[in-house]
């Protein structure tokens, strides 16, 4: 699917303009060519999807090159902004494997082969992250004698925390698709339609109606779409439930958790169900749920930091009697594909992890995420959806309504 030119698109992104950005801020560290590897960082800069190991080389001035492994560079060619010149793929073959071919382009991006070279590194909860690894860093040291690495990620972290429209308009194409699945898995499963199905074949109920809505692929690396029924639903400390062959069950509850995407902007959305009834303690459990997700996207605006957020919200359930169920996290970042865990800036006390005193500004984005457990009485329930910041509220991405219904 190839880039977006047309500038009256609503889902239009000026990279030339983000490279430029990266460009000033690199003269302003006096860092000579930018070497970034990953995943958010080429879902930034490229407007392509680059599974593969892949790089983008950033001189002072002019375009950036993208260098992949060879049997995926002609479709990131045909999807990027960039031409062919500019898209180039390795091979484990004498001075075309990556550490040679990208320290020739460095080589020739620096007068007289000397110059500051900006990496990424850091750490992440984000398994493909993609930070140089100890082996790539030694090669690109050996092969680049006349050049000094340094850490520069922050570069690329710091510009893409602001979201423009047209990365705004990606996120709620793909938060409409989002509603299109949970519309479908609700009309599968309602008449009865739920005996003898499992979570893994909700999954695929969702995926396909998202598909057919336009949805590219299930973004999340946790298994795609994430489901969840009887007891798995309130299993402590855990966002992430991959679909199992669990069948539902009579009186159980039940979490949807589905993923779309929209040209590299992401939905995700969870809805909560019972199985045909529910016990007035389940109820109870459904309603402090529920009261707590209202009182999270009440208090979203410009301002406010994930500490204060966190402390007010921990301190309503607590006065409500269910602290013990509430994790103390409410949300996580998102970006677009790849850039999915930190929020804000990682200037911190705990480097790399989200700052507890970011202050929230306007065009942010997070996904607004909590998890409700209480694994004794085999129950839980998870909301996530992601959300713009604004001056005085924050805009709700998915619109499917918020309630845990019961599924006849």
């Amino acid at each position: 699917m190839p880039t977006i030119t047309d500038r009256n698109s609503p889902y239009f992104i000026d990279f030339p303009e983000r490279i430029k950005a990266i460009q000033q801020s690199m003269a302003e560290e006096k860092i000579d060519v930018y070497l970034g590897s990953r995943l958010r960082t080429l879902s930034w800069t490229t407007d392509a999807f680059c599974p593969w190991r892949s790089f983008i080389v950033i001189p002072a001035e002019g375009l950036p090159y993208v260098f992949t492994f060879l049997i995926d560079a002609g479709r990131i060619e045909d999807e990027s902004w960039l031409d062919e010149d500019h898209v180039l793929g390795y091979v484990s073959m004498g001075g075309m494997d990556q550490i040679s071919l990208i320290s020739s382009y460095i080589q020739e991006a620096l007068p007289g082969g000397k110059g500051r070279i900006g990496f990424e590194d850091g750490m992440s909860n984000y398994t493909p992250e993609g930070n140089l690894t100890r082996r790539e860093y030694q090669g690109f040291s050996d092969a680049l004698p006349g050049c000094e690495l340094v850490n520069a990620q922050y570069i690329v972290d710091r510009l893409a925390i602001l979201k423009d429209e047209g990365t705004m308009n990606r996120f709620r194409e793909a938060s409409r698709m989002v509603d299109v699945g949970h519309k479908a898995v609700f009309e599968a499963l309602s008449g009865g339609g739920w005996k003898g199905v499992t979570e893994t074949e909700i999954a695929g109920i969702a995926a396909l109606a998202m598909r057919r809505a336009g949805s590219e692929w299930e973004w999340s690396f946790t298994g795609g779409n994430e489901i969840a029924s009887g007891y798995r639903t309130g299993l402590p400390g855990c966002a992430c439930t991959p679909p199992s062959r669990r069948e539902l069950k009579k009186g159980e509850p039940l979490m949807v958790d589905i993923h779309a995407t929209f040209r590299l902007g992401l939905g995700d959305h969870s809805h909560n169900y019972f199985i045909e009834s529910a016990t007035d303690r389940q109820m109870w459990h459904a309603q402090n749920f529920l009261l707590m997700v209202r009182e999270t996207l009440k208090r979203y605006k410009a301002g406010v930091t994930p500490d204060v957020l966190s402390e007010e919200l921990l301190e309503i359930a607590a006065d409500q009697g269910f602290g013990e169920y509430m994790l103390p996290g409410f949300e996580h970042g998102i970006g677009m594909l790849g850039d999915e865990w930190r929020i804000g800036r990682d200037d911190g006390p705990i480097p790399y992890w989200t700052d507890p005193d970011h202050s929230y500004k306007k065009d942010e984005m997070v996904i607004c995420a909590m998890q409700y457990a209480c694994p004794d009485e085999k129950i839980g329930f998870r909301y996530e959806n992601p959300i713009i910041i604004r001056e005085t509220n924050c805009e709700i991405l998915s619109k499917y309504p918020l309630s845990v219904d019961i599924i006849q």
